[in-house]
């Protein structure tokens, strides 16, 4: 990817767990506190899906890099 392209990456700055909100928030340009916001939601109706999404993306999305 180009200097200018984003790439998708877990934040190190913006992070509460594993910087993956963080990091999709820094990728689509929005507040991450939304994506939380999604994550919180997925979790309510038993905790296994939002709880699985989560740490899929957590293996899924690299780093970001120092």
């Amino acid at each position: 990817m180009s200097e200018t392209g984003k790439a998708l990456r877990r934040s190190r700055q913006d992070r509460v767990l594993a910087g993956v909100c963080g990091g999709l928030g820094e990728f689509f340009g929005i507040s991450p506190i939304w994506f939380r916001l999604a994550m919180l939601l997925a979790l309510l109706p038993g905790g296994v899906p939002g709880l699985l999404i989560y740490i899929i993306l957590w293996i899924v999305i690299p780093p970001e890099r120092s």
